[in-house]
């Protein structure tokens, strides 16, 4: 029972934590398919992109490519990096949409200066926190990476992290390194009173300061979470989409109700939103 309570990153390195075993997990298990794609979801609705318009996206730590395939279904072009082979040879099986990469995060990212609209991250960057050599220091490969995503993102683009932080301590050290490698933003707490559906989410912007989104929490009341603050606030709470059939009229109209709420442009609803469009021959 003791072993099971360890976290991940405190059974040793990722790239031998996530094996054929672990990386058959993301395959087969319906429940975690499920966490993993609702935080892609979320994290790809705090980038704000514009919509309708195709985006280049960076995936770290895109494992067996669950994060990729709702990039994808989004209409966005991504490139994935991790550092498991057997994850990413996961991925491959499942023919996912996107470029991979093995590589490790936390010796910067090999990509030219200003190649993505974007960047999305699910539960990796707190690996960077341990050590598993005498020459890991995890500051400065937190550094190091959050200086090579800060040149690799388009001038005011923004990237979503979403984190499982151990303790206050590594949160500060995680976001003590953004700023110092240039980042503005702050973290965005969904369910914060939760301690099953509570997440953390690290929204950093490479441009001007900007107000972070909002968080959801089980309350319709929500507070705007103040400029570039690393935060634990209580925020609105989005209308649960659990029981909506994913493409469904109800799933269309909740998602276009939420980009009207982002201050978007939307087309207005009609009888035919959500219907399904007859194949063309």
């Amino acid at each position: 029972m003791a072993c099971r309570s360890r976290r991940p990153e405190h059974r040793g390195p990722p790239e031998l934590f996530y094996d054929e075993n672990e990386a058959r997990k993301y395959v087969r298990n319906s429940r975690m398919i499920d966490v993993q794609t609702k935080m892609a979801e979320r994290a790809l609705e705090l980038l704000c992109l514009p919509e309708g318009q195709p985006c280049y996206l960076l995936d770290i730590g895109c494992g067996s490519g669950l994060s990729g395939d709702h990039l994808s279904e989004a209409g966005h072009s991504w490139v994935g990096i991790d550092i498991s082979s057997s994850m990413l040879d996961a991925a491959l099986d499942r023919d996912t949409e996107g470029d991979l990469l093995m590589g490790d995060m936390g010796q910067g990212l090999p990509f030219r200066p200003g190649s993505f609209d974007g960047c999305i991250s699910i539960s990796a960057v707190q690996w960077l926190c341990n050590a598993n050599k005498r020459s890991d220091i995890p500051a400065k490969r937190l550094y190091c990476f959050f200086s090579s995503l800060y040149s690799v993102l388009a001038r005011g683009a923004r990237a979503i992290l979403q984190l499982y932080p151990e303790n206050s301590e590594q949160l500060e050290l995680i976001t003590t390194q953004a700023t110092k490698a240039g980042f503005t933003g702050g973290v965005v707490v969904d369910y914060p009173n939760s301690a099953r559906a509570k997440k953390f989410y690290l929204c950093l912007f490479s441009g001007p300061s900007t107000s972070l989104p909002k968080g959801l929490t089980e309350n319709q009341d929500a507070e705007e979470a103040t400029e570039s603050a690393f935060t634990h606030q209580r925020l609105s709470q989005r209308t649960s989409r659990r029981a909506m059939v994913r493409k469904s009229r109800e799933w269309v109209l909740e998602k276009k109700a939420r980009r009207r709420r982002q201050g978007k442009d939307v087309r207005p609803d009609t009888q035919y939103t959500g219907r399904k469009r007859r194949p063309r021959f």
